[in-house]
């Protein structure tokens, strides 16, 4: 049977103060009342007949009021201990249920679309990891620029009998400018973290590569709660991916995604996501009056308060009930910083 379990359990820090730590971004109703988890279940249901969630403790209050879930199929992480852990448990739990599962891992904090694009990309691979017990299936993305914020998969030679899909020779983190120049021209894809694959294969993987977190993760689903906090902060890319792709007993190969994909990591990429306005702002707010300005990101989560900008230029503002945030716009990835000073002297607000 296909399954999809959606990863759930990031902070979403760089999106304060809209995004908090009891309602992350995944969870917020950025998109005309629609959260990013809303329409990462649409996805989901399109392409499995079961959907799972995985995500921490700390939220599980949040996600039960998620439409669509089902309570049986909600995984919970103890605590954050990073993608390889959470994989590990998911899979682990998927197979409790369905020896036979293939599995395809969603990411909760991205915008895909259109729908049926995503969806004939995830059947090939789907096609592809239910052909081959020994293969990991990730999905790239075709680059439209040299970004430094994203991991690079770094592609190989054809993958005999499985279309378009590649194998992938090595995973790229986060590249500097020139290196991330040289992998654009030589074709690599962004790596978008999502991935299909026979939940048993995995799990192979796992106890080849990262041998303590899988006996860990067994203690965790016998009842040995303990044992998590036991477990190495690692992710699937370090821990399992990268040994994957260079050894002899594992395929990992790679789809290019055929949808438009936006990582909702920061203010400005949330502004990418919207229309624009004639004087080139992106506007997420009820009541705006901006007189004179242009280029900016706007956004409210109070429908009744106005917002207004005079002669303002790339500057990024956003309002919500209890904090306000003014930046410009290459300042965002400064918002992590700006967010540790608030958890810091206003816990509450963070």
């Amino acid at each position: 049977m296909r399954h999809a379990l959606i990863l759930a359990g990031g902070s979403g820090t760089r999106l304060w103060p809209y995004s908090t730590a009891s309602l992350p971004k995944q969870l917020v109703p950025l998109f005309d009342g629609r959260s990013l988890l809303d329409l990462a279940l649409e996805r989901a249901e399109a392409v499995a007949s079961q959907v799972w969630l995985g995500t921490g403790e700390q939220l599980r209050g949040a996600v039960s009021c998620v439409a669509g879930l089902v309570p049986e199929r909600v995984i919970i992480e103890p605590s954050g201990r990073d993608t390889l852990p959470a994989l590990t448990l998911g899979m682990a739990t998927i197979v409790a249920s369905d020896p036979d599962a293939v599995v395809a891992v969603l990411t909760s904090d991205h915008l895909i679309e259109p729908l049926a694009a995503f969806v004939a990309t995830l059947e090939r691979g789907f096609a592809v990891a239910e052909s081959r017990d020994d293969t990991l299936v990730t999905f790239g993305v075709v680059p439209d620029h040299a970004a430094t914020g994203f991991g690079y998969l770094e592609l190989g030679a054809p993958l005999v009998g499985a279309g378009d899909a590649l194998t992938v020779a090595r995973f790229a983190e986060k590249p500097a400018q020139v290196r991330a120049e040289q992998l654009v021209a030589a074709g690599s894809l962004w790596n978008s973290g999502m991935f299909v694959w026979q939940a048993t294969t995995f799990l192979r993987a796992v106890e080849a590569f990262a041998p303590e977190t899988h006996a860990l993760t067994l203690r965790v689903l016998a009842g040995d709660l303990s044992a998590w906090d036991e477990i190495a902060k690692v992710s699937v890319d370090y821990g399992v991916m990268e040994p994957a792709s260079t050894s002899a007993a594992f395929t990992v190969a790679a789809l290019p995604l055929s949808a438009r994909w936006l990582d909702v990591g920061s203010w400005p990429q949330y502004g990418a996501a919207l229309s624009l306005t004639a004087d080139s702002n992106s506007v997420g707010a009820a009541s705006t009056v901006l007189l004179d300005s242009h280029d900016c990101v706007v956004a409210s989560s109070d429908p009744s308060h106005l917002v207004t900008l005079v002669g303002c230029e790339g500057l990024v503002v956003v309002h919500t009930p209890s904090a306000t945030l003014v930046m410009p716009s290459h300042q965002a990835q400064r918002v992590k910083e700006l967010h540790a000073r608030v958890a810091a002297d206003f816990p509450s607000l963070a």
